[in-house]
């Protein structure tokens, strides 16, 4: 299924000195765009009405169903800037299916690949201008759904909304790539098996919000969830799945299995690795054997990845009782290329294997 986006141009868009100047140094998430996509979705009526407009206020009854029963699922992508000027998208057919599997989990309508991809392509035609060229620049696309019947009782909404916005973003790191540490979490846990851990919508991360504040309090960056049945087993960070590196050139990634999402950038990371010959296993690892192991010098390096931030070195993780160093404490070598590799292919500085990238202007 298709549809045509008819395009409703901002009246008042940013002037281009004004935009220039904000894409000179954008941060991260605090830079949007002069449109949005918009595609509605009604019982009996499949989705429909597909516009490009104005980026502005939703409004909202307070008493549609998202406000009180959090009916919700989003997803996370970037289009990039390429050597010759145009522009490109990374693995959308990935983040489409994943939006459909949310949907599913979350009793919401499935959203057609097409139109999610449509709604991509004409947002960032529109919106071009806004793809920064700085280094590790990119335009950065959130497509969302919120259930938005008016009424007060649990049940699935029978209308929902479809929208994409984009905010021009620099690194996610103020000052670039540098070592986290994280904090352990022994109070809470970010999903069970049989609850919506693999589902890729917003009560996942509001309920990681107080860990992550306690981890803050702790002085760390971020914060490590383990399994909510036997609490020892590491699952992700809260928004970013974990890798771990051994002396061997091994690598582990946490099983997905329900509880843990599946992020779209550590299945590229393990496409690659394994392009270049290394070992890399889907398997438990324990918060105890990734102490015993960094002691010892068998785990040699670790790091975080997920689209916002692509692959961040793991330096040092806390706990209340535990507080050791991984490797040298900054980035090691296999996680310096494995990002470089990747950020390459999505920058179009290096052949593209996989047929990851979709060239749109």
């Amino acid at each position: 299924m298709s549809l045509t986006f008819d395009f409703e141009p901002n009246a008042a868009p940013l002037a281009t000195g004004e935009r220039d100047a904000l894409l000179a140094d954008p941060g991260f998430g605090r830079v949007f765009t002069d449109h949005m996509a918009v595609v509605r979705y009604a019982e009996g009526q499949g989705w429909h009405d597909a516009r490009i407009v104005a980026r502005g206020p939703i409004s909202t009854d307070p008493a549609s169903a998202v406000l009180h029963y959090a009916q919700e699922i989003f997803e996370g992508l970037k289009a990039y800037r390429l050597p010759d000027g145009g522009i490109a998208l990374f693995r959308p057919d990935a983040n489409a299916r994943r939006l459909r599997e949310s949907a599913r989990r979350m009793a919401m309508p499935e959203l057609p690949e097409e139109i999610f991809r449509e709604s991509l392509r004409a947002l960032v035609r529109t919106d071009r201008d806004w793809v920064p060229s700085i280094p590790d620049g990119a335009l950065y696309l959130r497509p969302f759904v919120i259930a938005s019947e008016v009424f007060l009782g649990v049940k699935p909404s029978s209308e929902y909304i479809y929208a994409v916005i984009a905010s021009s973003v620099g690194s996610y790191w103020k000052g670039g790539v540098k070592a986290v540490t994280l904090w352990a979490s022994r109070n809470y846990t970010r999903a069970a098996p049989g609850g919506t851990g693999a589902a890729k919508c917003g009560g996942n991360y509001a309920a990681s919000l107080i860990a992550l504040a306690e981890a803050q309090r702790q002085g760390c960056d971020q914060v490590v969830f383990l399994d909510a049945v036997e609490r020892r087993w590491i699952e992700e960070l809260g928004g970013m799945n974990v890798f771990f590196v051994f002396e061997d050139g091994r690598l582990r990634t946490p099983p997905l299995g329900g509880t843990i999402l599946a992020g779209i950038t550590r299945d590229s990371l393990i496409r690659l690795a394994r392009d270049q010959g290394l070992k890399v296993e889907e398997e438990p690892y324990s918060l105890d054997q990734w102490q015993a192991d960094a002691a010892s010098g068998r785990l040699t390096e670790a790091f975080a990845c997920g689209t916002a931030a692509v692959v961040t070195p793991i330096g040092r993780v806390k706990s209340d009782d535990l507080d050791f160093t991984v490797g040298s404490g900054g980035p090691g070598q296999v996680t310096e290329g494995l990002r470089q590799q990747l950020t390459d292919i999505q920058f179009g500085r290096a052949p593209d294997p996989h047929g990851w990238m979709e060239r749109i202007v």
